[in-house]
């Protein structure tokens, strides 16, 4: 803009030249020619006090060179013409870095690294008395690499690939502290992308495919313990139930047993009663006894004796008898002797059945 405002006096010292030189000239020609000059140099005066500032832009003002404490807005600004305004863009910018990193197990890491950044709008005729207009690559891109470096080295590249969200925000702290010192606000950091070597990978396939297996098979063998526990389970219930099963047949048994011992019991006290009672019978009034009550006493036991089977052979009463009179002869022993004669009258001697 100084030369404008040289090119002003230029023309201003143009329209006093003319204004004496065109005095014997005609009155319009004298008049118009030093108007106009005077025109044209106060319209670049201006122009060469004019400075725009563009929108997400910070003015930095300098004199001959010398920065300024103020700073100029987005917008139109004037200024002595001797004044310059540098434009440093204070918006929100991105950088990717792409390192070469090692873990601390030396293992070589590509990295792509990720940043958002913006100066400071108040400091920034600051940053650009410091350093200048290449801001980041004099201070961003040497934190960058001196950061994401010193932080990997801090992590096996196990726990890289475990970590890698604590691994970026602590390489963004960093940064943040670092940075702050310039001026330099970090608005946002990532590890965007991480790059091993081909064996380390293969090496890390393996390993978690052996994890896998090793899991599956842990699995399983709980899976079998659990099938194991309840099977003995189930063993130790059926045979808690066999066992309660045999107690109750057991009791069941021995409550028969002794329900019939008493029933025996009770039996056989009623044969002592009965015989008590027969055998008292005898001892009171023997002489009254007849043929019909011993009869009866007999036809009891006999009844008491049955097992319920009706007998296959039945002989008439005269047969009976017969027999009788041959038992008392002692014919059925070899003796001989008179059989008694039966009458021609009694039925025949014995019917048998099948």
């Amino acid at each position: 803009m100084i030369v404008l405002f040289v090119f002003a006096i230029l023309l201003l010292v143009a329209a006093v030249i003319a204004l004496f030189a065109t005095k014997s000239a005609k009155p319009a020609l004298r008049t118009l020619l030093p108007m106009l000059l005077l025109v044209a140099a106060a319209v670049f005066g201006v122009l060469s006090c004019v400075r725009t500032v563009p929108t997400g832009h910070t003015g930095i003002v300098t004199t001959f060179g010398k920065v300024e404490d103020i700073t100029y807005e987005a917008g139109v600004h004037f200024c002595a013409p001797w004044q310059e305004v540098v434009n440093m863009d204070n918006r929100n910018q991105k950088a990717s870095v792409d390192l070469a990193c090692f873990s601390s197990d030396i293992q070589e890491v590509s990295v792509t690294y990720t940043i958002n950044y913006q100066i400071s709008k108040s400091n920034a005729q600051n940053i650009y008395k410091e350093i200048g207009i290449g801001y980041y690559d004099v201070i961003v891109a040497p934190r960058i690499q001196e950061a994401v470096k010193s932080e990997f080295a801090k992590y096996t590249a196990e726990q890289l690939l475990d970590m890698r969200s604590q691994l970026s925000g602590d390489i963004r702290t960093v940064l943040t502290t670092q940075l702050q010192a310039y001026n330099v606000v970090v608005l946002d950091a990532s590890i965007e992308n991480l790059d091993f070597s081909d064996t380390f990978t293969d090496a890390v396939e393996a390993k978690q495919v052996a994890e896998q297996k090793s899991k599956q098979a842990k699995i399983e063998q709980e899976q079998k313990n659990m099938e194991a526990a309840a099977a003995a389970e189930r063993a130790e219930i059926e045979a808690k139930a066999e066992a309660a099963v045999a107690k109750i047949a057991a009791e069941a048994e021995l409550e028969v047993v002794k329900i019939q011992a008493d029933a025996a019991e009770y039996a056989g006290q009623k044969d002592a009663a009965v015989i008590g009672q027969v055998r008292d019978i005898l001892a009171k009034d023997p002489k009254n006894l007849d043929n019909e009550d011993l009869h009866n006493l007999l036809l009891y036991y006999y009844i008491l004796q049955w097992d319920g089977v009706l007998p296959e052979t039945y002989f008439s009463t005269d047969d009976f008898y017969g027999m009788l009179a041959a038992i008392g002869t002692g014919a059925l022993n070899g003796e001989t002797g008179e059989l008694p004669s039966t009458d021609s009258t009694t039925p025949d001697s014995s019917t048998t059945t099948p």
